[in-house]
This record gives structure tokens, sequence and C-alpha cells, in this order.
């Protein structure tokens, strides 16, 4: 189960780094009242605290692209929420403290009242933020909890399996087999992909092709992901179907290697 045991420690990871930003937020938002606490709590210890903070700037960004494709994959019901505590909603016309989002404290916004009194700054993003982190909390229980399906966790340590037996088959000039090995994981694994957004194929027998341009149409993947995927069912179809053009290893190794990559970032 090393994939199961992978996305554990990624989630950890990212909820680790989630209270680290949640903390360089609020030191840098209410900084004299955050280090009082602080120092309340941690005494001595408090300065190396203070020290190791990161800048939220520096680092959310990150953080972001990483939580939200795993809300996305785990949570996908939650997905919108946690976008939209980021960015500026689109209807906004004043920038209040309800309307205040990550990205305002990206830029530094301030508005300012009569006399430069601050009316709306960047602690009102900090509940923003809480909430991003409440979600990846609840993603986490999902994880870990009976309701989540793992059977998608097991295929994709099977999937290695294959590939790696496809990789083994090219390396010793066994080039069509593996490439072939190859196509049918990539089309095992859009057809799962395809599931778990519930999209549905209504063709008795759907190719990757199928597979692909109904994800397109979803916008489960962009443009530039339509085209690799198809790239790389042009070269699965050679090791299939031409038998004019005989496949390079090359090539094949491009196919091995780009569903390696596909069934690891794609869900």
């Amino acid at each position: 189960m090393q994939n199961l045991e992978k996305y554990k420690d990624d989630l950890d990871l990212l909820l680790r780094s989630g209270n680290q930003l949640m903390n360089a937020m609020r030191y840098e938002s209410t900084k004299e009242e955050f280090v009082r606490i602080v120092k309340k709590q941690l005494g001595d210890k408090a300065k190396g605290f203070l020290e190791s903070l990161p800048t939220f700037s520096d680092e959310y960004q990150i953080w972001y692209s990483e939580a939200k494709a795993i809300v996305r994959q785990l949570l996908p019901d939650r997905i919108d929420d946690f976008i939209g505590f980021y960015e500026t909603p689109r209807n906004r016309k004043d920038v209040t403290s309800e309307t205040y989002r990550i990205s305002d404290y990206l830029l530094g916004l301030f508005v300012r009242g009569d006399f430069g009194s601050i009316k709306v700054g960047p602690s009102a993003a900090i509940r923003h933020f809480e909430q991003q982190l409440v979600i990846m909390k609840a993603v986490k229980k999902r994880f870990e909890s009976s309701l989540f399906d793992i059977r998608q966790i097991v295929q994709a340590d099977l999937l290695d399996s294959e590939l790696e037996a496809a990789d083994l088959l090219v390396k010793h000039g066994f080039v069509r087999a593996g490439g072939a090995i190859a196509g049918v994981v990539m089309e095992k694994h859009l057809c799962q992909v395809c599931e778990n957004h519930a999209i549905k194929i209504r063709k008795k027998n759907p190719t990757i092709s199928d597979f692909n341009d109904r994800l397109k149409a979803a916008e489960v993947i962009d443009t530039p992901g339509w085209r690799s995927n198809q790239f790389l069912a042009d070269i699965r179809n050679q090791c299939d179907h031409d038998r004019d053009v005989e496949p390079t290893a090359e090539k094949v190794s491009e196919l091995v290697e780009g569903v390696k990559k596909l069934t690891k970032t794609l869900f």
C-alpha cells in the first residue's frame, strides 16, 4: 500500500505547513497581540518560534495549489468553497470585512476611512484561511474514515506494477508489447478518473480518446492536458494497430513515462 502511505504523508505535511502559515498570517496581521500570546505560552522558546515562521506571501501559493488538488480529488463537494476563500468575489462592489479575501491579503490591500483610519486590512483574511484549514482537516478525516474507497489507491499500486513491466519489456526489446501494456494502463486510469467525476460514457467500448474528450468537456483537464493525452494515445495506437510503422523504443519509453506521470497527477 505504498501510495496510501504516500498520500497520508503528503496530507499530514500540508496540514503542518498550513498551521505554520496560519501562525505567520496572524503574526503579520496582528503582530503585537500575537507576540504577546506566544511569549505568554512559550516563554523562553517564543523567540525561536517566531523566527521559524515562514513569510506567508512566499509560501502560500505553493500550499494553495497542492491543497486545492487534494480537495478536488478527495472532497470535491467542497472545492468551490475552498477556492472562494481565496479568490475575489466576482460581484464585489466594495471591499469590506465580508468581501476581503486571501488574494487581497497577498496584495497587501488596505481600505482606509476618514482621516486615514484603517477600515479593512489584512487581518480580515485570517478567517478565510482558517476555513481552508478546516476543509483540509475534513479531507484528512474523510481519508481516514471507512467512507473513503481505498480501491483507487490499491488500483494505483497495481497500475504501478504494470508500468514497471512495460518499462522492462521496452528495455529488453519488446517495444510493441511494452507500449500495449502502457496503453491499457492509461485506458484503465482515464476510465477511473471519469468514474471519480461521475462522467458517463455512453459508448459500449470507449477508447482513450473517448475518455480524454469527455474529461476535457467536463473541464477536469485543460487543453494542454488533453493534447498530451492524445499524443500518448497516438503512440499506443501505433503499437497496437499500425503494422506498417515500427514504433521506436524512444517513443514507447515516452509513452510509459507519460502514463506514469498521468496516474500520479490526474484523479
